[in-house]
Parts: C-alpha cells; sequence; structure tokens
C-alpha cells in the first residue's frame, strides 16, 4: 500500500494544493487516477472511491455488501442514535474556531459517524468548509461513504500499513468500534486537534450475547484502550453512553449480521436464531458504550 498522504478534497475534484494534508509527494487526483511522487498509481473506481491495498493485505477479513446493509438498518432502527450525537458533539468541539476542519474516521464502516462529525461542523457556520475522509479495508464501506455528500472521500486501505494522510492533516481523528493505531492517529492529527473513540462496554448487547451466540467483548478492553493512547495522547474526557432500546427480530438479527459474528454464521442461522429467541415480540437491548476523547501530546 502507498502510504503517501492522500488529498483531503472530494475524489476526482482537483487538487487543492493549500489543503496540508495534499502537500508533500503522496497522491494526487489526475482524471480518473490518483497518482504520486514514486509513480504508483491508483485507479479511482466508478463508484467514487479509491482502493490503495495491493495484495499484502489479502488475509485480513473486510465486511460484506450484506453486513453494511445490516448495518445501515440498524442506524435507520435509530439504535446507535445517541453514539452518532456524542461523536458530532466531540468532534464540534475540537473543531470550534477552524475554517477548513479535515475528519479522518479510520475504520469507517459504512460512513455514518463521518457523516455526523464532518455535518457538525459544517452547519457549525457558513463559512465553515469541512471535508472527511474514511478509510476502511472493505471496499463495500467504501463504495456506502462515497454515495454520501461530495464533502467526503472514500478510500480502501490497511490502517495498520500506515495511514495515507499527511502529517498533522486531520482536525479530528474517529476510530468507533474499530482497530486503532494509535502511533498514526498521532502522527495525522494538528496538535490542537482530538480524537475520538468509541468502544463497547462490557454489557454492551448484553441481553443477546448468549441466545443469538455472538461474540463477548473482552473484559479488559477499556484498560487495553487506555495503555494503548497512554505514551502519545492526553486523555481529555472519558464517559459512558448507556441505554435500553426495544427491538424486533429484524434488528436483533442485524446487529448480528452486521458484526464479526457474522463471520461465523450464515444469514439463514442469524434470523432464525433472531425468531426463535424474540417470540415474535420485543426485546429491551443495551447500548453501552465507552466514548473517549483525547489530544496529542507535544512531542520533544
Amino acid at each position: 500500500m502507498c502510504a503517501g498522504p492522500f488529498e483531503t478534497g472530494p475524489l476526482g475534484t482537483g487538487h487543492d494544493e493549500t489543503s496540508p494534508a495534499a502537500a508533500g509527494s503522496g497522491p494526487s487526483p489526475r482524471g480518473v487516477a490518483l497518482r504520486c511522487g514514486d509513480g504508483h498509481s491508483f485507479d479511482i473506481a466508478k463508484q467514487g472511491y479509491v482502493s490503495l491495498l495491493d495484495g499484502r493485505s489479502g488475509s485480513l477479513r473486510a465486511d460484506t455488501a450484506a453486513m453494511v446493509a445490516a448495518r445501515a438498518r440498524v442506524h435507520d432502527a435509530g439504535f446507535f442514535t445517541p453514539v452518532l450525537a456524542a461523536v458530532a458533539d466531540r468532534t464540534r468541539e475540537f473543531g470550534a474556531g477552524v475554517d477548513k476542519p479535515v475528519v479522518l474516521d479510520a475504520g469507517a464502516g459504512g460512513g455514518h459517524y463521518l457523516r455526523a462529525a464532518v455535518s457538525a461542523l459544517a452547519d457549525s457556520s457558513p463559512s465553515v468548509r469541512a471535508r472527511g475522509i474514511g478509510i476502511d479495508l472493505s471496499k463495500f464501506c467504501a463504495r456506502a461513504i462515497s454515495r454520501g455528500t461530495p464533502r467526503h472521500a472514500a478510500i480502501v486501505a490497511d490502517i495498520w500499513r500506515g495511514l495515507p494522510i499527511a502529517d498533522d492533516a486531520a482536525t479530528v481523528v474517529l476510530s468507533v468500534f474499530a482497530p486503532r493505531n494509535a502511533a498514526e492517529f498521532a502522527r495525522v492529527l494538528q496538535p490542537h486537534g482530538g480524537l475520538v473513540v468509541v468502544s463497547p462496554a462490557a454489557d454492551h448487547l448484553a441481553e443477546i450475547i448468549e441466545p443469538m451466540q455472538m461474540l463477548r467483548v473482552d473484559s479488559g478492553k477499556s484498560e487495553r484502550l487506555q495503555a494503548t493512547f497512554a505514551d502519545g495522547f492526553e486523555v481529555v474526557d472519558s464517559s459512558t453512553i448507556r441505554h435500553v432500546i426495544e427491538l424486533d427480530a429484524q434488528t436483533v438479527g442485524d446487529l448480528v449480521a452486521m458484526g464479526p459474528s457474522a463471520f461465523h454464521a450464515d444469514d439463514a442461522d442469524i434470523r432464525s436464531r433472531a425468531d426463535a429467541f424474540m417470540g415474535g415480540g420485543t426485546v429491551g437491548v443495551t447500548l453501552s458504550v465507552v466514548v473517549t476523547t483525547c489530544r496529542p501530546i507535544a512531542q520533544g
């Protein structure tokens, strides 16, 4: 994967030489491809995203089209609305006073949180030109991001192999239910920027974990999260969002089908379990997540 910085504007709409994320010899749009100073060329897919994968991340599992569709239905049902609101609020705090903020969502999924964050900044003032970059290993996620507003760029890339973003380019970095490359987050964040991390708490989806045969949240996840960011970041705030929401069998099944548990069961089995568990009724399901905000620690 080319690790050069990536242009922050919508793909194929022209290169903004004043943008901090466009500086250096990283990829820049030229017609229907991105080309970098090292001679690498990456085609822009007809769906509007660009893939920077070179085959070395092929063993990693990426979200399927069915998983992306299930996640969209869960969002449409309103289950994650409190999390969207929290991400928007935290982003607004970090981006206040910035005329051209850039939001990077690493592990962006279908772009729901990226859209909420960019909209929060863009709606704060008519003069604010907020833009977003969504990076995910899944081309189906990238396609979903590309179907949004032109303020968003979608990249297929492996965040463990380096972020294709210039140093100090991002105003806010999001990591929502996603892997966390702390060193790269620190590199791409502006000195006064912020990192917003959302991770599941131990009781997240507690009512359906066992009957739906889902993977459990590791009880030590919160402690590992704090340790991950101990060197390069200062924790500004850590708070828990907890709601119990009544869901039907369709949405319970979609909660399973949208996540890693879907790699271990086919859709028919998931739907059968949901119907058997629900019995035609509804069940209260716990949304429980920890929202952690951090600032990069000045180096040197």
